[in-house]
């Protein structure tokens, strides 16, 4: 496509620039940019709500998580990224050597429409702390939010376009992924993930991937069952459970399963979504949602799940009430598939050995969340699980933390956002070894003195061959 072509075209040349400077002169700029979309929360808020319809206060805090994450890459992107000297080792005793991240050039980012601002600029942000250029294709549902951010950075730093929108719906996408940029980051639906490696592969473009999750929530039968039922009704019916990494099943140990049921259902009972701000979540982002969702409560119920809360009647689009489900079969679509919505299913365990099985039986793995008294405990089931991120007794703990990187495994995606890992993902390193000094024992040169090879083998096998630490 001719505007996606004209896009990267033009961002080449920013890159060139934007690279050029030093990390204080990036780091300036982007605390420009920064600054603008504090200062102009509220509006980036109600375009969010406008086009999410998720509650202004609920599109504050997704700005407010996305700036705190903006502040950091900044910040710190020099001493994660910059120049440093490393040791040569005995081989190389003769040379110096040096290691350091030099930005990719130009960066694909293809956006969610559920966390419009927070998700992309996980990607956005790094990507430019690392010194690259960067070209967004937000998602079709959410093109506003997109261009608003676009034109707070021309706003902020007019020199150069480092940061382009491109809007349109899949054909846009595929476009970017063929266009020659140096990397694809993606976050979207693991079948959508399939299709933009497929692209990405006719040209051998690299990409990091969030695909997507059906996170777990273990509660051990010494937890803070209060707590627990909070953090599960805000982690799977906040943002009307439209959340990659919120909790999507529960599993409880069986001593305090009704318990913990009687709970959450306590809770579920009394949300109801709406357009009003009082409301606690609003509608179905997009109109495919609802009967996804209504599939999936009636696959579970079909197979002896029993509804606590709500049911198929719950989904009256665009919104759906909470529906709380268990003694859902384990091979249930609403167990094994990304139900993306407010919908939890809550399911009794023998012992918490039984809920790691069932956690990581799963072909997603992005995120869990561990409910107990006793947190040593609660790390070392977390350290059980195959999660890229965990919470102890919380939810989406993680996300607020610039330092932690994020993403997942299997379906779920691969590479990592946010943190130093997340600045190194949009960098290539780059090794420098300078000869200091004439080796001792010349060994890389065809003239080698098979003395000075015996002598070099005799030393290798005092360093390696033999006992000790």
């Amino acid at each position: 496509m001719a505007d996606v072509a004209a896009a990267v075209s033009q961002a080449r040349e920013s890159a060139a620039w934007w690279s050029g400077l030093s990390f204080q002169d990036r780091r300036t700029r982007l605390l420009h940019w920064k600054r603008h979309l504090a200062a102009h929360c509220d509006g980036l808020a109600d375009v969010i709500r406008a086009e999410t319809g998720k509650p202004h206060g609920d599109a504050l805090l997704e700005v407010m998580l996305a700036v705190e994450h903006l502040d950091w890459a900044a910040r710190n992107a020099r001493r994660v990224l910059r120049r440093r000297r490393v040791r040569s080792g005995l081989l190389a005793a003769d040379h110096g050597a040096a290691l350091e991240y030099r930005p990719l050039g130009v960066i694909g980012a293809i956006g969610p429409w559920n966390y419009p601002v927070y998700t992309p600029l996980g990607s956005i942000s790094y990507a430019l702390a690392a010194g690259n250029a960067v070209v967004f294709k937000p998602s079709e549902h959410t093109p506003r939010t997109g261009l608003w951010l676009a034109e707070a950075w021309s706003e902020s730093v007019p020199e150069q376009p480092v940061l382009q929108v491109v809007t349109g719906a899949g054909e846009t996408g595929a476009a970017l992924c063929r266009s020659g940029v140096d990397k694809i980051a993606f976050t979207g639906s693991a079948a959508t993930a399939r299709k933009v490696m497929a692209a990405c592969a006719e040209t051998l473009t690299p990409l990091v991937v969030e695909g997507g999750g059906k996170d777990a929530m273990i509660v051990a039968a010494d937890a803070n069952l209060d707590a627990a039922a909070e953090a599960a009704a805000f982690g799977g019916f906040g943002n009307a459970g439209q959340t990659c990494a919120g909790v999507e099943r529960i599993y409880v140990e069986r001593g305090v399963h009704q318990a913990f049921l009687a709970k959450l259902a306590a809770i579920a009972e009394d949300l109801q979504p709406g357009d009003q701000e009082s409301s606690p979540y609003g509608r179905m982002t997009t109109p495919e949602q609802p009967e996804i969702v209504r599939r999936h409560v009636r696959d579970a119920i079909d197979r002896g799940g029993r509804a606590v809360v709500g049911g198929v009647e719950s989904v009256r689009p665009p919104y759906i009430s909470p529906v709380v489900l268990t003694d859902v079969p384990e091979d249930s679509t609403a167990v094994t598939a990304e139900t993306f919505g407010p919908t939890l299913v809550v399911n009794p365990v023998d012992d918490l050995d039984q809920a790691v099985r069932l956690t990581n039986a799963s072909r997603y793995g992005l995120a869990a969340s561990v409910f107990s008294g006793d947190r040593r405990k609660a790390i070392g089931l977390a350290r059980r699980l195959r999660a890229g991120a965990a919470s102890i007794n919380s939810v989406l703990g993680f996300a607020a933390i610039p330092t932690l990187p994020f993403g997942g495994s299997g379906d779920s995606g691969f590479g990592r956002i946010h943190g130093a890992d997340g600045l190194r993902e949009f960098s290539r390193a780059q090794s420098v070894a300078w000869r200091r000094f004439p080796a001792p024992m010349a060994l890389m040169t065809f003239d080698r003195d098979p003395a000075v090879l015996a002598r070099a083998v005799r030393l290798f096998k005092m360093r390696h061959a033999r006992g000790g630490r």
